[in-house]
């Protein structure tokens, strides 16, 4: 009998995490390892995953976490390793070259720093004439030049989501200042605008979208594309209910250029801001699986599957085509939001009514949940277990 190939996903917690759980555990020749900092998570909670354990922080002791990884998947003879979060994928990475036997579905480390690094990334855009906002690079906040803000709002954007300290992570977040009171606060208060470099970019009115893609060595296999229609905060924020659509032809055209040029190798999701007018700027680039994996897979695109193909040197036919108009929901986090908005003095009672009769009558027909189904309950109890702690400020 032939034995079977043992895989690892990482960052349990997280929905994409149980999106491929699922996806990869239905096949019969594979079996499913997760784990995550905490001692219970979502997709470990899967039937799908047939084992789960958990690790040392790999945000606050990340040595303790390559050390528990390299150790972790010698023993268990585990064959390829899936990260799900910006900090996972860059320190599995970096200690590659300790995980005898193990594939990373990734390319090289400075492959992935040329885009997920959002300063190199502009200068890439700039060279290859893709649109983005009029930027100023800045290499730290301490000898700021104000000259350099035309008007406002401006935003300031650090380069990295997470910059490494050598000990430790730095998180980092994106900020929209409105005038220069705001600016100098920020500057001030924030340890990653203050002492690291930064982007000052021109603020884009309109909304997100993005393109997701599967390249194998430089050829792109796939993309797909969707909408965000509920999110949480509802003004802006995580998807609790999106929709798959076809891909912008302008937004397709650039990715394209972007990782053609790179010669891009994995998954990968290009953000755009685009105007009212309906012109798309490049916002950024995510270089690991998204929030809505499983909507890509209910529509008739599988990446997980498809990366698992080429990661084994399986033939992964293009996707041309896939569903149109397929939602996804994201239960618990949608009723978040539904509760935000009726909250909110500064949505009408018209618009909280709507919202309120929107959320209890869904379309049933092509709508899916994300984390309850039918053949796989336990993640949903685990999360609807853990909602009720929360609620109730039990640990």
């Amino acid at each position: 009998m032939k034995k079977k190939t043992t895989i690892l996903i990482l960052d349990a917690t997280q929905r994409s995490a149980l999106a491929a759980t699922r996806s990869l555990g239905q096949h019969r020749e594979l079996s499913i390892y997760t784990a995550a900092e905490s001692a219970a998570s979502l997709a470990g909670s899967s039937r799908y995953s047939q084992h789960y354990t958990r690790y040392p922080s790999p945000k606050n002791n990340p040595a303790e976490f390559c050390d528990w990884l390299c150790s972790f998947t010698k023993k268990e003879g585990i064959s390829i390793v899936y990260p799900m979060t910006e900090i996972t994928s860059q320190l599995v990475l970096t200690c590659k070259g300790r995980l005898d036997g193990c594939d990373i579905p990734f390319g090289e480390y400075e492959q992935v720093l040329s885009i997920a690094n959002k300063a190199s990334l502009v200068s890439l855009a700039r060279e290859l004439n893709i649109p983005i906002p009029r930027t100023t690079y800045c290499e730290d906040g301490t000898k700021f030049d104000y000259s350099q803000i035309a008007s406002y709002p401006i935003v300031l954007k650090p380069s990295l989501s997470h910059i490494w300290l050598e000990d430790r992570w730095l998180s980092t977040s994106v900020h929209i200042a409105k005038d220069r009171k705001e600016v100098q606060l920020l500057l001030e208060e924030k340890e990653y605008l203050r002492e690291h470099p930064f982007l000052l970019q021109e603020f884009i009115p309109g909304h997100g979208e993005g393109i997701f893609t599967l390249y194998n060595q430089g050829q792109a296999l796939t993309f797909f594309a969707h909408e965000r229609l509920r999110e949480k905060p509802p003004r802006g924020g995580v998807s609790v209910l999106s929709q798959s659509r076809a891909c912008d032809p302008d937004q397709l055209n650039y990715s394209k250029l972007l990782l053609d040029h790179t010669a891009w190798h994995g998954v990968a999701m290009v953000e755009f801001r685009v105007t009212p007018e309906g012109k798309p700027y490049l916002m950024e680039v995510n270089t690991r699986f998204w929030g809505s994996l499983q909507l890509s897979i209910d529509s008739g695109v599988d990446f997980p599957k498809l990366l698992h193909q080429i990661t084994i040197a399986e033939p992964a036919e293009e996707v041309k085509d896939y569903i149109i108009g397929q939602k996804l929901r994201w239960l618990l986090g949608d009723f978040d939001s539904l509760y935000l908005v009726i909250r909110d003095p500064g949505f009408s009672f018209r618009e909280k009514l709507k919202r309120l009769l929107d959320f209890l009558t869904p379309h049933l027909l092509t709508t899916r949940h994300e984390v309850n189904r039918l053949d796989d309950m336990g993640p949903a109890w685990f999360e609807l277990k853990q909602y009720v702690k929360a609620l109730f400020g039990h640990d």
